[in-house]
């Protein structure tokens, strides 16, 4: 198992669970509902993924992939509502804060739902490249 790979994974899961408690509780954003699915998604990966790194457990992909391909939906879909037109309109939320709503615009293009997209997907292609690499 290629030990190194799950420990970058733990590190960006662990980077995204403290980023977000960090914009929350110390930035003061509230988190929207899709904000709410994502965290929901990312928060086990960081204790799976501490878990399986320590235990080397070679079918930790199979424990992972799940919740990061399903984080990867959620955080497309939600980024897609906020820059565009037609996705915008697909789900309207009725309470609380907007999901449209961006906190942040770093260049134009990096929100906190870009920030989880790319956290979930570089823990996905992390999975999937051990995958590869135990069917060997």
């Amino acid at each position: 198992m290629s030990n190194k790979r799950v420990g970058i994974a733990w590190i960006i899961s662990l980077t995204a669970f403290l980023g977000s408690l960090y914009f929350s509780e110390i930035a003061g954003f509230v988190p929207c509902e899709f904000c709410w699915y994502q965290r929901i998604l990312m928060y086990p990966l960081a204790i799976i993924l501490g878990i399986g790194w320590y235990l080397e457990d070679r079918r930790l992909p199979y424990y992972v992939l799940p919740f990061s391909i399903i984080g990867v939906c959620v955080s497309t879909f939600h980024y897609l509502h906020q820059k565009t037109e037609w996705f915008s309109q697909a789900v309207q939320c009725t309470e609380g804060v907007p999901c449209s709503g961006e906190y942040i615009n770093w260049l134009g293009f990096i929100t906190i739902p870009f920030l989880a997209l790319t956290a979930f997907l570089s823990i996905t292609v992390l999975m999937i490249t051990m995958l590869k690499k135990v069917d060997q």
